[in-house]
């Protein structure tokens, strides 16, 4: 499950930085407030998809039934090895594009580097990293951009293409549908541990570099209107911005939905992202917990880095994690 490797140089990337991966976001709660009536009303003029509900990526309407997708998301070092933060970001961007149902086609580098502490050769290895997961998914990088950073950085901006009329959308909830997970959750408090101990968590590694390629497609398949990805806000998070777009409740089984190895023991230990705590304290006045303890209410909104989709709907390979009802007291009732 885990050993006491580190990166290959030697390095220890994630004691450059004060957050890793997807927990170090602004908080959700205050990211809204900054942002709130900045963002242009999707669904008039050509903008089909824009940042109103706080959607994966925008989508643009383009004529003859096609539609331009964009997107761009960094972050700091969420693993110590450079390749694997490189892929690991790499898969976390191109997630916005599958979360929307489009199909990635060009990307740029976004890279932040501390000149003066980190040798050139590890900046190589992350872009080197990032190249390999953009190849596996037919997206060439086209260059980018870097900057001299007191923290490393590292991500994509990724323009990709889609079918207007066939879109995986955050705002498109029904009653009656299931909800269903397609990673499992335990990322950031295995991602805590490895910043603290220098433990590498192969699962964890291997789950943050999958695609969400396939799952997008078989979404799309099976007829699925609604999904997004499960990233920095936690399953919790993202469900509460899902259910508050569509006017609905949703509910999670909580025994139903699946941890990596470790997760469980790694909060018994203390290893708690802040970006954690944070979603927890966000959506706690939106949810009906009942006697949900504190232990299970953290793995729920555990802030994810390159996590599955989420989806309203069944598709192959997903698990079952809830439902949807009519709009309740609560946005989100864990059960």
């Amino acid at each position: 499950m885990s050993s006491a490797a580190s990166a290959p140089s030697g390095v220890r990337l994630t004691q450059y930085a004060h957050g890793g991966g997807c927990a170090c976001k602004i908080p959700p709660g205050e990211l809204e407030r900054v942002v709130a009536g900045l963002a242009g009303p999707a669904g008039t003029g050509d903008l089909v998809v824009g940042g109103e509900d706080g959607d994966d990526a925008a989508v643009l309407r383009i004529g003859d039934g096609r539609a331009i997708v964009s997107t761009a998301d960094f972050f700091t070092p969420v693993v110590d090895d450079p390749y694997d933060w490189g892929r690991i970001a790499a898969a976390n961007a191109l997630s916005d594009v599958y979360a929307v149902g489009g199909e990635p086609v060009m990307a740029l580098n976004l890279l932040g580097w501390p000149r003066d502490a980190l040798p050139a050769e590890l900046a190589r290895e992350v872009l080197r990293g990032g190249r390999d997961v953009a190849a596996a998914a037919g997206c060439p990088i086209a260059g980018g951009h870097s900057i001299d950073d007191p923290e490393p950085k590292y991500g994509l901006a990724v323009t990709g293409t889609a079918d207007p009329d066939r879109l995986l959308r955050l705002d498109a909830a029904e009653p009656g549908l299931p909800l269903s997970l397609t990673k499992p959750l335990g990322i950031g408090v295995l991602n805590a541990r490895h910043k603290a101990t220098g433990e590498v968590f192969g699962e964890a590694v291997a789950t943050m570099t999958e695609l969400n390629a396939a799952a997008a497609r078989r979404a799309l398949d099976c007829g699925v209107r609604c999904a997004t990805d499960v990233t920095g806000f936690g399953l919790l998070g993202h469900l509460y911005k899902l259910a508050r777009a569509g006017g609905v409740t949703a509910a999670v089984d909580a025994a139903a939905v699946p941890y990596l190895d470790g997760a469980r023991q790694a909060v018994r230990d203390g290893f708690v992202p802040g970006g954690t705590r944070r979603n927890l304290s966000w959506v706690a006045p939106h949810t009906g917990f009942g006697r949900i303890a504190e232990e299970e209410r953290l793995l729920l909104a555990d802030a994810q880095t390159s996590g599955g989709l989420l989806i309203a709907g069944e598709i192959p390979g997903g698990t079952v994690i809830g439902e949807l009802l009519p709009r309740g007291r609560h946005a989100l009732v864990v059960r």
